[in-house]
């Protein structure tokens, strides 16, 4: 039997300045978040940021973070945001106090993808399929 479920069950981008970073997102993508709750009543240093979305929904549910000891910036792992246009998206991270890793490319029958910084020194990935 094949699981159909997407296998990303989560993410979390961690940030150091939650309004600057809450604010990049929302605009860049011109979406809203909405505070999600700590989970636990016992971690007064947690806040977070949720991106729309669930778990039997297209992509993926996650949030931004800012949690005490975890800081914000690269790390490994790159997370894509699928798009209508990345081109859109791009034009919107340096308005918005980011960078521009690698502007919009190819990646043939895949799409295309860019891959930018956010104002808290975290690298995530567009993706669009024109």
């Amino acid at each position: 039997m094949t699981n159909t479920r997407n296998p990303i069950g989560w993410f979390e981008i961690y940030v150091n300045d939650m309004p600057r970073a809450k604010a990049f997102y929302e605009a860049v993508f011109d979406t809203e978040l909405t505070p999600l709750g700590n989970p636990t009543a016992d971690d007064a240093g947690l806040e977070m940021w949720q991106f729309p979305g669930g778990p039997d929904g297209y992509g993926c549910p996650g949030t931004l973070c800012k949690m005490d000891g975890c800081k914000a910036g690269g790390g490994g792992t790159l997370i894509y945001f699928s798009c209508e246009d990345c081109a859109a998206e791009v034009a919107r991270v340096t308005a918005n106090g980011g960078s521009v890793f690698k502007d919009k490319f190819s990646i043939g029958e895949y799409g295309f993808i860019a891959i930018v910084c956010d104002t808290e020194g975290n690298t995530i990935g567009l993706h669009s399929m024109k």
